[in-house]
C-alpha cells in the first residue's frame, strides 16, 4: 500500500485521501484524515468522521453516519437495506462511535421503521464475517469473535465478550461483561457477568477471569465482588426460582454491579421479552 492510502499516516488536519479507483458520491461527507482505499464504493448519505480508514472494496451506502479514527476492513458492507420482509422503504439509518475495528466481510443492516437505527457504540472489535441486523444495539469495548450472526432487535451491553460461529437469536439481551463461549445457541437473554455457553446455551457461572481483568475485585475494598458471587449464588444455585431469589436479594442495600445483575434480570422476565437463560438443570 502506498504511503498517500497507509493508516499510520493519518493527520486530523490532512484532507481526505481517495484511491482514484473508488466510487464516492460527491454528496457524501468526509471528515480529514479520512483515507478511502481501491474499490471502495461510498452512498450520497454516507458521513465518514475524522481519522477513519476505509480498506479496499468496503460497500458504505444509505443513511450512515461512522465516527472518528475507526478501521473498515476489506469486503465490509455497512448501511444497507435490512433483511426484513417488514421493511417499506422508511428513512432508517445505521450510526456507528468512535475507535472501531471492522474486520473484514462484516455486515451491518439499516432499521426497519421509519426515525429507527442500528446503533454502535465505541472501541468495539467485530471480527471477520459478522453480521449484525436490523435495529441492533451495541455499546462500548465490546468483542465479537468471527462468524457472528446476529439477528434484528439485539441487544448487547459494554465490555460484552462474544465466542465465533454462533446465531443470537432476534431481541435478545447479552449483559454487560458476560463471556458468550463459541459455537453457543444464544436464544434467551444473556445475564451481565456471566459466563455462557452450550447447545442450547447455560449459564456456567460467573465470568470471573473477565470481573477480574476489569478490576471488579477491586470496587469497594472487594465488597462489589463478593456480593456479587453471593447474589449470583442466591439466584442461581439455591432452591428459589429466579423471581423469588430476586425478591429475596432486593431486601438488602446491592453495590452497582449485584444491583445491575438483579436490574437485567427483572427485565429479561418482563413481558414481550426472551428470558433469562437458565443454569445447566434447567431444560
Amino acid at each position: 500500500m502506498s504511503e498517500e492510502l497507509s493508516t499510520s499516516v493519518i493527520t486530523d488536519d490532512r484532507p481526505a485521501q481517495v484511491h482514484p479507483m473508488a466510487v464516492v458520491d460527491s454528496r457524501a461527507q468526509l471528515a480529514n484524515g479520512v483515507v478511502i482505499g481501491p474499490g471502495a464504493v461510498i452512498g450520497p448519505e454516507v458521513s465518514i468522521g475524522a481519522n477513519t480508514w476505509i480498506g479496499p472494496n468496503v460497500v458504505l451506502d444509505g443513511l450512515l453516519r461512522i465516527g472518528a479514527h475507526n478501521r473498515i476492513y476489506p469486503g465490509a458492507c455497512l448501511g444497507q437495506e435490512p433483511q426484513d420482509l417488514k421493511y417499506k422503504g422508511a428513512q432508517t439509518e445505521v450510526v456507528i462511535g468512535n475507535h472501531n475495528t471492522i474486520r473484514e466481510c462484516v455486515t451491518i443492516n439499516r432499521a426497519t421503521d421509519e426515525g429507527e437505527q442500528t446503533r454502535i457504540g465505541d472501541n468495539n472489535l467485530l471480527m471477520a464475517y459478522c453480521h449484525l441486523g436490523h435495529n441492533c444495539l451495541l455499546g462500548n469495548n465490546i468483542v465479537m469473535s468471527n462468524g457472528i450472526q446476529v439477528a434484528g432487535h439485539v441487544l448487547i451491553e459494554d465490555r460484552a465478550v462474544i465466542g465465533g460461529c454462533l446465531g443470537i437469536h432476534q431481541f435478545v439481551h447479552i449483559g454487560g461483561m458476560a463471556m458468550v463461549g463459541g459455537m453457543t445457541r444464544v436464544d434467551r437473554d444473556v445475564p451481565p457477568y456471566c459466563l455462557v455457553e452450550g447447545h442450547p446455551g447455560r449459564v456456567r457461572g460467573l465470568n470471573r477471569v473477565g470481573l477480574r481483568r476489569q478490576g471488579l475485585h477491586r470496587l469497594e475494598g472487594g465488597q462489589e465482588f463478593k456480593q456479587l458471587q453471593e447474589i449470583w449464588s442466591l439466584l442461581y444455585r439455591s432452591d428459589h426460582v429466579i423471581s423469588d431469589g430476586l425478591n429475596l436479594a432486593r431486601q438488602q442495600a446491592l453495590l452497582p454491579a449485584a444491583n445491575h445483575l438483579c436490574t437485567f434480570l427483572e427485565g429479561s422476565l418482563s413481558t414481550g421479552r426472551r428470558g433469562p437463560m437458565p443454569p445447566p438443570s434447567s431444560r
